[in-house]
């Protein structure tokens, strides 16, 4: 069956009821009163529901009619999106970004510039997935991803990457105050007696293809695997083991006694990058991978 319900009508609709009357909303639509004033008749008689009621000088949604826009308004909404959204596809600006970012970057940095990002285009529809070392990578040669934020080095050849660093960080090794081990992995005389026992929180590469690794194992045998940092965080603060964390994520903990640094030396701090396939001219990619590097937010 056809719907007598058409975008025309529900802009007509929108307009009375904004407007507060048939005159002034056909003022706004450029057409004359009596041409709204027959579409509405015709929709009530086609669907037997009386959509508007007089109320002094204004006209007046009914229960029916507000039911009916508010559902409409909702079409309206999405008719302006895809023509939006088809325009900009036209002039170069694709209709959505996959974004793989890496475990250790600082989210609210990147999302702030994503913030602002949208705010602009907000029809462009952006997918995040967390990745771990060769992860984003593998994600970004598969074309699973467009964009790869943070991740850290060494970079893949030959692949048609284009690579800009993007901040660096150093990881620090922690152990929650709350473990029974804490005293002794704390002081640097008796850590290395102690650090063999200690239980290591380990990320799992999201890598597909190549060959997975881990960052900063070291030789101990139990290990506690988790899928994201905020898992590894959580973990190592309520004491299932101990592990390297990005130090901009553990600061507020460690100040407030938390977390507690293990005596073992900082690793050294480590290069990210920002890439992407240099065959991909998206408008949109290039315009946030604009942003993200003028913001420099190293993680």
């Amino acid at each position: 069956m056809r719907s007598q319900i058409t975008l025309e009508v529900l802009e007509i609709l929108d307009a009375i009821d904004r407007r507060g009357s048939f005159a002034k909303a056909a003022e706004e639509l450029n057409r004359v009163t009596s041409a709204l004033s027959y579409s509405v008749q015709k929709l009530e008689e086609q669907l037997d529901i009386v959509v508007f009621r007089r109320q002094g000088r204004r006209s007046v949604l009914t229960p029916a009619g507000k039911l009916l826009l508010d559902e409409g308004r909702q079409l309206l909404q999405a008719s302006n999106d895809i023509v939006l959204k088809a325009k900009e596809v036209a002039n170069g600006w694709e209709p959505r970004i996959r974004i793989a970012v890496e475990s250790l970057q600082n989210y609210p940095n990147f999302f702030a510039v994503v913030s602002g990002f949208l705010q602009e285009h907000p029809s462009m529809e952006i997918d995040i997935q967390e990745s771990v070392l060769n992860g984003g990578w593998d994600a970004l040669a598969r074309a699973e991803v467009e964009l790869l934020v943070g991740a850290p080095g060494p970079v893949p050849s030959n692949q048609g990457i284009r690579v800009e660093p993007y901040g660096l960080d150093a990881l620090i090794e922690l152990i929650s105050s709350s473990h029974p081990l804490a005293e002794q992995a704390a002081n640097a005389d008796l850590v290395d007696q102690v650090y063999p026992n200690l239980r290591r929180v380990v990320l799992h590469d999201t890598s597909v293809v190549d060959v997975a690794r881990s960052a900063g194992l070291g030789l101990q045998s139990q290990r506690f695997y988790v899928q994201t940092m905020e898992q590894k965080y959580q973990a190592i603060k309520a004491g299932v083991g101990i592990g390297f964390v990005p130090t901009h994520r553990a600061e507020k903990a460690i100040e407030n006694g938390e977390l507690i640094k293990v005596a073992k030396p900082v690793m050294d701090k480590q290069q990210h990058y920002l890439a992407w396939k240099v065959s991909n001219k998206g408008k949109g990619l290039q315009e946030l991978c604009r942003r993200l590097l003028l913001e420099g937010s190293a993680v």
